[in-house]
């Protein structure tokens, strides 16, 4: 994103666009003389306004050379942040033209030699998947992994991006302690130990043929994938070792498992290197692992390991139908909540968001609805994945998931009431203007989107031009003042306070285009609830976006987005995506995020065609060819 400051032409560096372009001959060309004319003067030698010189942008190769810099120009101008109002502005068509031929140079430039299967970073088990897998592993009902260091986000924005999930001293130590747990707590529980204590000394089998046999079981489990003599050896030999010290034959064993529960083998994510110049499919072992730390979030279960041992995975058909079961097993819960939870951020909810207990007694008083706000979103989610229905029922939905806590909180009457089961979440078909449709009538979002005594149309707006666009505006300048709270004898409303802000130009570019989106939620109070008035006067819900669209309130607000909804589909995969692939998306990912789309769109914009074609695109499948093959076949 390019540094916002306070002059003006840097806010305008190319929003000027020439009166004789069009989408059909515009070219770098014109690109350039734009630059010439109207950015140039300001953005040139040193020191360049906003630390943006455009001299290395003056040739063609810089498509190439600095295309993550193009594609934060091309947000910026398709956005409408530049030129900031009361600046001139090009019509809207000539700013399309521009936009339009930038972002198909910018894709032909980075889809030229095809889809590429991108790297594959080693990366460590993030404390989630790792408690899974253990949990899988031993059986045992615990969460193994909550003295384990917190992870933080990386790629995406998701915690498994292995951009982040190195190895500290730190770690290490936790690991260690944590396998001593799981290990200790498996052994005395009957249904645990018979998971993997699976031989023991009896008449005609020693003590090291026990063992044997249960590392044999365990270890390709444990590495997710098949072993051979030299690694039994060496978990055989810690076997050994704790033998010679006297220990019994349980200790023996726990001592060796402890070993492979602290291996690199099991704490790390790793793929055989590609010897070849070209790129690969990936071995069904390791296909086999990424779909289920996709999906599950743990290791591969047995009949994944069964088809990964026969080589089947990389059949369309079959593939698809593991994708299938997998959505329909229970794990694939753990897969939508981190999904969603961090997408939305409504994991916050209850950790750095907490409403003000004194203004919100009913919310802060009672822990049942804060667990039913923070799951709705989730719920919701997996309905839509479990059912394989339109993804654009996030946008607006006619049902949505409550409890009679929620339909409280939201003031809904159910018509014929719903069935009687108790506190569990049921999907509701929404009665006509309840404005509960979509994620934006949830109270985990409109909750995370606010301030803990009030409510923020930026916060809401960012929120939405982030998390369902995949627009996020740039930070404030560093001297914003902070906003009055609306306090005395009138107290004003947060809209009137917000005019302070929209007064100054170097404030207004930004807040024009976040401010109305939020503006549109208002109608909705801290937590979520319905309100007509705020400080005493009427709510007002109006906003107009830089291009001039006009709109009142959510549900007007949910239409002007699903005019936008391929914007909204296209956020949406590059989400999926980098949280399947665990890592950052590249410009070259743009390619087959553009292909995921278009799938997606061929396929009436269904949860299930997202999921697919996320599974059988080229980066999840394939292995990136070796640097080093190329240069040697040269």
């Amino acid at each position: 994103m390019i540094p916002v400051r306070r002059t003006l032409p840097t806010l305008a560096v190319i929003a000027l666009l020439s009166p004789s372009a069009s989408s059909a001959d515009f070219g770098f060309d014109n690109a350039k003389q734009l630059f010439t004319t109207y950015c140039i003067s300001c953005h040139q030698a040193k020191p360049a306004s906003g630390g943006l010189n455009l001299e290395s942008f003056m040739v063609p190769d810089s498509l190439v050379q600095r295309g993550p810099k193009w594609n934060s120009i091309l947000n910026r101008v398709r956005n409408s942040e530049m030129p900031p109002r009361g600046a001139p502005a090009p019509p809207s068509e000539q700013r399309e033209a521009f936009t339009t031929w930038l972002h198909e140079a910018l894709k032909k430039e980075a889809c030229s030699t095809g889809i590429s299967a991108g790297a594959a970073p080693i990366r460590r088990l993030n404390r989630a998947e790792y408690s899974s897998t253990v949990r899988d592993l031993l059986n045992v009902q615990m969460d193994i992994g909550a003295g384990l260091p917190m992870d933080g986000a990386g790629g995406e924005g998701f915690d498994n991006a292995a951009e982040t999930l190195f190895l500290s001293p730190v770690h290490a130590e936790k690991y260690l302690d944590a396998a001593k747990t799981a290990l200790e707590f498996a052994a005395k529980d009957p249904r645990s130990r018979a998971k993997f204590m699976i031989s023991t000394p009896r008449p005609g089998v020693t003590p090291r043929e026990a063992a044997r046999e249960i590392l044999t079981a365990f270890l390709p489990r444990a590495f997710r994938r098949p072993v051979d003599d030299a690694d039994l050896q060496v978990y055989l030999g810690l076997f050994d070792i704790a033998q010679k010290g006297k220990a019994t034959f349980d200790d023996s064993v726990l001592y060796a498992l402890k070993g492979v529960l602290v291996s690199p083998q099991f704490l790390f994510r790793s793929e055989d290197p590609n010897p070849n110049p070209q790129p690969r499919p990936l071995d069904d072992y390791a296909l086999a692992t990424r779909l289920s730390y996709f999906l599950w979030g743990t290791t591969p279960d047995s009949l994944l390991l069964v088809l990964a041992k026969a080589g089947k995975l990389h059949d369309p058909e079959i593939l698809q139908g593991q994708v299938a079961r997998m959505l329909r097993n229970q794990r694939s819960f753990d897969f939508v909540q981190s999904f969603v939870e961090q997408w939305l951020g409504t994991r916050a909810l209850g950790q750095t968001v907490q409403p003000d207990a004194k203004l919100f007694p009913a919310y802060a008083g009672d822990e049942e609805l804060r667990g039913d706000v923070r799951y709705q979103p989730v719920l919701f989610f997996r309905e839509i994945l479990a059912n394989d229905l339109s993804l654009l029922n996030l946008i607006d939905s006619k049902f949505t998931i409550t409890t009679k806590k929620l339909q409280k909180l939201y003031g809904l009457s159910i018509d014929p009431p719903r069935k009687d089961r108790g506190s569990q979440p049921q999907r509701i078909e929404l009665p006509e203007g309840t404005h509960r449709g979509g994620l934006l009538g949830m109270s985990a979002i409109l909750a995370v989107s606010s301030h803990p005594q009030r409510t923020s149309p930026v916060l809401r707006g960012k929120w939405i031009l982030d998390a369902m666009l995949g627009t996020p505006p740039p930070p404030p300048p560093p001297d914003v003042p902070a906003l009055e709270e609306p306090t005395g004898p009138a107290p004003r409303t947060v809209r009137e306070l917000l005019s302070q802000h929209r007064a100054n130009p170097v404030c207004a570019s930004c807040h024009s285009r976040i401010d109305p989106l939020g503006f549109a939620l208002e109608n909705y109070d801290a937590i979520g609830r319905w309100r007509d008035q705020e400080s005493g006067k009427p709510v007002d819900a109006k906003g107009t976006l830089p291009d001039g669209t006009a709109f009142e309130g959510p549900d007007q607000l949910k239409t002007v987005l699903m005019a936008r909804k391929d914007v909204f589909i296209r956020n949406l995969t590059n989400k999926m995506l980098g949280y399947a692939l665990g890592r950052g998306l590249t410009l070259k990912d743009s390619c087959v995020v553009d292909t995921i789309v278009a799938d997606v769109q061929n396929h009436d914009y269904r949860a299930g065609a997202l999921i697919n074609a996320v599974v059988m695109s080229v980066p999840f499948r394939y292995q990136v060819e070796s640097t080093r093959a190329k240069v040697v076949t040269k």
